[in-house]
């Protein structure tokens, strides 16, 4: 039920949905706060709880690699979204044609979705999936449509679980590479080897293959553009660096909290300010986690094909480069501690993207978007996908850890999944 709005906002609405469609933009359909009632807003909260919980799982309880959290939320996001879909309709069911029974209640479904989901690859957290399991069926009353709202997410849930059978999660994946100029190796001061690989082999959740938007290789050691990017990242990623802004480093550190923790909260936040309802939260956590999901995984297979080395290992070993415009300094160290995993291509700059992309798409471009960061204790507002682009972007490269074209390369790589995500999946009916 639809509250009073007025003549001129209604038409205003209207031109813009039109314009959009004819446009192609089809899935730019997320509705604002002014245009559904406080108790369709009000139901969307089973959705910012399960959130909740599904961070504290994977990223609390399992304490999995921060890359390897977006597959996990993209698993439970698309169940609970097909578990919601499925009953209220609205938009197409993720690689499902399940619909719930007429009458059954989507908030049982929803909860019951992510339960199952998380306790089948959680199992060790049961007492905390089931505490808030119990909790959100005390909010929905009892009787047939909660059972059969339940017993439907459960359906949907098990939809999830057996699309990912045999996903190459966990696999068996070396990285054989020799260290060579300009090839990646462990760095210091840990020199950990190439952390969670097999996320380069895994099966991707919205794309047809992880190489779709894989771009080419990274500049050549031995080219011009190579040493102006080594250049920049070496002054102003320094640890001590006299060049970079007190803005560029505290954005640097910003962008060093769990990331997916980050996006999570954002996503809540932007939910419950912007009044969306129960559809509409849950293809937007669907859209946006699958697609990072995807950006991560499809970063993961540049990394492992690239195989690019690190600012600080290029830096203190540039005379083996073969480039006369570089200089070795062996003492050279970064403002941030540089990830595991080789540079090319960014694996936070290609999810940022990909959530970016889908927020800019759902929002008609305002993105009104809060993210916080527990590094820094600050709070950053961001109302374009650009602006915000431009600072992950940045961030990396401040923080000496990874080249320009790495991070650019990363966030349209990200952009472009996430937008393919919203043309093939996610979409209206009707």
């Amino acid at each position: 039920m639809e509250t009073t709005r007025p003549r001129t906002l209604r038409r205003r609405t209207l031109v813009v949905g039109l314009t959009a469609l004819a446009l192609g933009a089809t899935t730019a359909t997320t509705v604002a706060a002014t245009d559904r009632a406080p108790a369709d807003a009000a139901r969307a909260q089973v959705l910012l709880d399960w959130n909740a919980v599904a961070v504290a799982t994977v990223n609390g309880d399992a304490k999995r690699y921060a890359p390897e959290q977006n597959v996990w939320l993209g698993f439970v996001s698309a169940a609970v979204y097909n578990a919601v879909v499925g009953i209220e309709g609205r938009y197409a069911p993720y690689q499902w044609d399940g619909r719930g029974p007429a009458g059954a209640s989507a908030e049982a479904a929803a909860a019951a979705a992510a339960h199952r989901v998380l306790l089948t690859y959680f199992p060790k957290s049961k007492a905390r999936l089931d505490a808030a399991y119990t909790k959100s069926l005390k909010n929905v009353p009892d009787g047939q449509a909660e059972e059969q709202g339940a017993a439907f997410g459960r359906r949907a849930a098990d939809r999830l679980v057996q699309l990912r059978v045999q996903d190459g999660r966990g696999a068996a994946v070396a990285f054989t590479k020799s260290p060579a100029p300009g090839v990646w190796r462990p760095t210091p001061p840990d020199n950990t080897p190439f952390r969670v690989p097999w996320l380069a082999k895994v099966k991707p959740m919205v794309l047809d293959s992880a190489e779709r938007f894989r771009p080419g290789a990274p500049p050549a050691t031995n080219s011009r553009r190579y040493a102006r990017e080594l250049a920049e990242v070496r002054v102003l990623g320094a640890k001590n660096s006299k060049v970079r802004t007190q803005r560029q480093t505290e954005t640097a550190k910003f962008f060093t909290d769990v990331l997916p923790v980050q996006l999570q909260a954002g996503y809540r936040d932007h939910v419950k300010r912007h009044g969306l309802d129960l559809v509409d939260a849950a293809r937007l956590f669907a859209a946006a986690n699958t697609a990072a999901a995807d950006a991560t995984i499809a970063a993961w297979n540049a990394k492992y094909t690239h195989a690019q080395w690190r600012p600080v290992t290029a830096i203190r070993q540039a005379g083996t480069d073969g480039n006369l415009a570089t200089e070795s300094d062996p003492a050279w160290e970064p403002l941030l501690r540089t990830p595991a995993h080789p540079d090319h291509i960014s694996g936070h700059t290609a999810a940022d993207g990909a959530a970016m992309a889908v927020l800019h798409r759902l929002t008609g471009g305002n993105i009104d978007f809060r993210i916080s960061s527990a590094v820094t204790g600050t709070t950053r507002t961001y109302t374009k996908a650009a602006d915000f682009n431009r600072d992950v972007t940045g961030a990396g490269m401040w923080g000496g850890i990874q080249y320009r074209t790495s991070g650019e390369a990363g966030n349209r790589v990200g952009q472009a999944i996430g937008n393919y995500a919203l043309d093939h999946h996610f979409r209206p009916v009707g």
